[in-house]
């Protein structure tokens, strides 16, 4: 398999959890360069369908040249994957068999300055996932008040540092407004004390990552993804979450188990009012992680996990 534009993580693993067979709807979320689309088509010949959603319609171009092959089997939709209700229903589809999310950033994503994900590259400051719509991180960095700052970078980074580096930030531009990744990150550098830093990890991975989450809305997103996707999934079929990060991990972690139970009213009640009926049965106490060989060929592929739920 060629993937030029973006080595997908723990594929085998993905199509294994999808339960991928003849006949069968998915919809990947996140469809990126497609190579998971691509596998979970293979797997699904010869009438298998996809709905491939993304944000990102440079990468939506990608998976239409990739999937092309497979004709009207692949849909193609630009949007996000909290909407999957609602391009479901648009399609016309009631239930689906399997759905995937992908939360990492695309190689091609990071390795593209003009995207301005990287700290190592040198770009402009907007991490939109949809380039076309949104406030860009240009604009958060210049003109948020700092106590906001500091909680985007605190709560979405997990940076224990982030009143120092807000701090850092609106100091800097009162003199001249922050332009490009690299003035951002040299900034953080500086800003983070040389005790704290950790080796082989860049001081401002961690702000990056939080600016990048609160451009995009991304844990709201995936709150509402799973919430919304639970629903239209059919008995017996299957949701698969890869993260990257433990925000991500938790949000998904939390919402299978939460619909594994049947009530959670308050203990101590004496008896049920919330009605709730169980939904899923998760079927990775444990999140998978990549082989250790998967690893070596792809060093991104180190943080993911896998998560896996089954409608009930």
């Amino acid at each position: 398999m060629n993937y030029e534009y973006h080595k997908p993580v723990m594929v085998e693993e993905v199509v294994r959890g999808l339960d991928c067979g003849p006949g069968k709807v998915y919809v990947d979320g996140t469809a990126g360069g497609g190579g998971h689309s691509e596998e979970i088509l293979k797997r699904s010949s010869p009438d298998g369908k996809l709905i491939g959603i993304d944000l990102d319609r440079d990468a939506l171009a990608e998976s239409g040249r990739r999937l092309a092959p497979f004709g009207k089997r692949a849909v193609l939709v630009a949007g996000c994957f909290s909407d999957i209700p609602e391009i479901l229903d648009r399609l016309g589809i009631e239930k689906v068999d399997g759905i995937l999310l992908d939360l990492g950033l695309s190689s091609h994503q990071l390795d593209t300055a003009g995207r301005g994900f990287s700290f190592t590259l040198d770009g402009p400051l907007d991490m939109r996932f949809d380039c076309a719509s949104g406030p860009d991180a240009g604009e958060l960095v210049n003109w948020l008040p700092e106590k906001d700052l500091a909680r985007i970078i605190r709560e979405f980074g997990e940076e224990p540092m982030a009143g120092r580096v807000a701090r850092s930030i609106v100091q800097a531009r009162r003199k001249a407004p922050l332009r490009t990744t690299r003035e951002l990150a040299d900034l953080v550098y500086r800003a983070v004390p040389a005790r704290r830093r950790r080796p082989g990890i860049h001081p401002a991975t961690k702000t990056f990552q939080a600016l990048r989450i609160a451009v995009n809305s991304e844990l709201d997103a995936l709150k509402a993804a799973v919430e919304g996707g639970i629903d239209r999934l059919r008995k017996g079929g299957r949701f698969c979450v890869i993260s990257f990060h433990s925000l991500e991990d938790r949000i998904v972690k939390d919402a299978f188990r939460s619909w594994e139970r049947d009530c959670v009213c308050p203990p101590g009640l004496p008896f049920c009012s919330c009605s709730r009926r169980r939904k899923l049965r998760v079927l990775t106490r444990k999140p998978l992680r990549p082989p250790p060989e998967e690893i070596r060929e792809n060093p991104r592929a180190r943080s993911a996990k896998l998560r896996i739920a089954e409608r009930i």
